[in-house]
């Protein structure tokens, strides 16, 4: 059975706040969610109640605390507490609890043009984390700028996988594309001409390009979105 949640009032209000603070229009929030705007209407009114569904895709996709939304308890955006003091890598000393953990790098997977897989294999993680919902196999990367955002706020993290076979897109999904002279961290859609293919930016003041699938070195497919702001 589907859990409804009965403080709606306050559930809206602090949905409101959230869209204050990241400047986001009712029907822009719709789009974040995958919702019809006007059903995201009736749920902002009254007229629809927050499932638990709901609620749990306000909480992954906008990278809020589900205690915050539901109870307003704690604060909106969580510290990242999993993430090691750099002072603990550096003495080497990794708690047993943590060596299996997703890595972290403290770099900025937009800066730069050396491939990801040469300076993986040289920089030393910055830490690890334990999250269950991160897939194996994945790296922690920072993203500076705003042409992701809301959907990927500048300064957060992003986990990332390597893509074996260039060939398999999933279409409409979040990646890194590395390209001779850059990185970029875009929504990749289908171009009308097989040999290219779109980067898009969740940012509408970025215009989309068009990118050749000769130019790409490799992919990095986001399995998951870190945003959070220290208070």
């Amino acid at each position: 059975m589907k859990q409804v949640y009965t403080d709606h009032t306050e559930i809206v209000g602090r949905l409101r706040h959230i869209m204050q603070l990241r400047r986001l229009t009712q029907r822009r929030l719709a789009e974040l969610l995958r919702l019809d705007p006007s059903n995201m209407s009736k749920v902002m009114n009254g007229k629809l109640p927050f499932t638990d569904g709901l609620v749990n895709r306000i909480v992954v996709d906008l990278g809020i605390s589900k205690s915050w939304l539901c109870r307003g308890e704690g604060v909106p955006f969580e510290k990242p507490g999993l993430i090691m003091d750099l002072a603990v890598v550096a003495a080497d000393v990794v708690p047993a609890e943590m060596a299996c953990g997703t890595p972290v790098y403290d770099l900025d997977v937009t800066a730069g043009c050396r491939s990801l897989a040469s300076i993986f294999g040289e920089v030393r993680p910055a830490g690890r984390v334990m999250l269950p919902e991160i897939p194996e196999n994945c790296s922690l990367v920072k993203v500076r700028g705003d042409s992701m955002e809301p959907r990927i706020m500048s300064g957060g993290y992003v986990a990332i996988r390597p893509i074996a076979d260039m060939r398999n897109i999933f279409w409409g999904q979040i990646y890194v594309v590395e390209l001779d002279e850059l990185r970029l961290v875009k929504f990749v859609r289908r171009h009308s001409d097989p040999a290219k293919f779109i980067l898009h930016s969740d940012n509408p003041a970025y215009d989309d390009m068009d990118v050749d699938r000769a130019d790409v070195r490799s992919m990095y497919i986001v399995e998951a979105i870190l945003n959070y702001e220290l208070q």
